[in-house]
């Protein structure tokens, strides 16, 4: 699974990529045969004025087509991270479980013919 990582205004040092990393492969390694890419986007929203202004998109490409994004902001990278992550792997969760479930409506119908 191959993570890239956009920053707009943020200043990222190794430490907050290892962990962005690691809470991303924990959330998403389940669903890693469906995934073609993963990119993260983080920005300060506010620059220097403060407040609540981390911003984490998260956009799963889903194989062989579509794509499932999640948005969140912390006063904290490390806290929107981790809230981000387990944003997206619920939403990936539930959009790989919707595509099942129409499969095996479409393949009953079929079979009903």
């Amino acid at each position: 699974m191959r993570i890239v990582v956009h920053s707009k205004k943020l200043q990222t040092d190794e430490s907050v990529q290892e962990y962005l990393d690691r809470r991303l492969r924990f959330a998403l390694s389940r669903f890693s045969p469906r995934i073609a890419r993963v990119a993260v986007h983080l920005a300060d929203i506010n620059g220097k004025r403060g407040g609540v202004d981390k911003r984490c998109r998260i956009v799963v490409g889903l194989v062989p087509s579509g794509r499932v994004q999640v948005e969140d902001t912390d006063d904290d990278l490390h806290a929107v991270i981790a809230r981000a992550a387990d944003r997206i792997q619920h939403a990936v969760g539930h959009e790989l479980e919707r595509r099942r479930d129409g499969a095996r409506t479409r393949s009953v119908t079929r079979g009903d013919d």
